[in-house]
């Protein structure tokens, strides 16, 4: 098979050429587009929490320690000035902690390249790792996973936002925070 952009660049020459159909006919041999099924993700607050606690709140590409979502949500709600959160994520108006230090689940072997939708398939990573690696494999951006941390030694500030949104229910008039309260009591319950 030939590298990617000289596959491109003979598609290009053929339609100079006014040859759609040899075009295209390169195209589904050297570069084709076979996109996976769309599947529905699996996991919420609950399964998230989940994953962020087995993974102590590591960055499990970088080892950097991540906060836990609606953290960050809370600090946008009572210091929105100084901590901006826009609900399209625009860049200009959102504080750059959400993409930095927001952990978030990705798959190790990405849904695009067959992975699975399961536990065993979720790591935590921040929502900046998440963004660049797109459907890329590990091996492909020279990545590995870094061994997961100890949620005893830091948790992501998880129990901070238990005990604020407790003496703070105000907070909890957003849907999305009381979900991650939730989940969070949830699983401090059971621990």
């Amino acid at each position: 098979m030939p590298e990617k952009t000289d596959a491109l660049a003979a598609v290009c020459r053929r339609l100079s050429e006014g040859a759609l159909d040899d075009a295209a006919s390169l195209l589904r041999r050297d570069y084709p587009f076979a996109p996976e099924p769309i599947t529905r993700r699996q996991y919420g607050p609950l399964e998230s929490t989940r994953i962020f606690l087995r993974d102590g709140f590591l960055d499990r590409y970088t080892g950097e320690r991540l906060i836990y979502p609606p953290v960050l949500r809370v600090l946008s709600f009572v210091l929105p000035a100084e901590f901006p959160f826009h609900p399209a994520w625009k860049a200009d108006l959102t504080h750059p902690a959400y993409w930095e230090l927001g952990a978030t689940v990705d798959h190790v072997v990405p849904i695009a390249r067959g992975g699975r939708d399961d536990e065993e398939n979720w790591v935590t990573t921040s929502v900046a790792h998440h963004s660049a690696r797109m459907s890329r494999t590990l091996e492909e951006l020279d990545w590995t996973l870094v061994p997961p941390g100890d949620a005893a030694e830091w948790d992501g500030m998880m129990r901070w936002f238990l005990e604020f949104a407790e003496s703070h229910p105000e907070v909890l008039a957003y849907s999305s925070v009381r979900q991650w309260q939730r989940a969070a009591n949830r699983l401090v319950a059971t621990r």
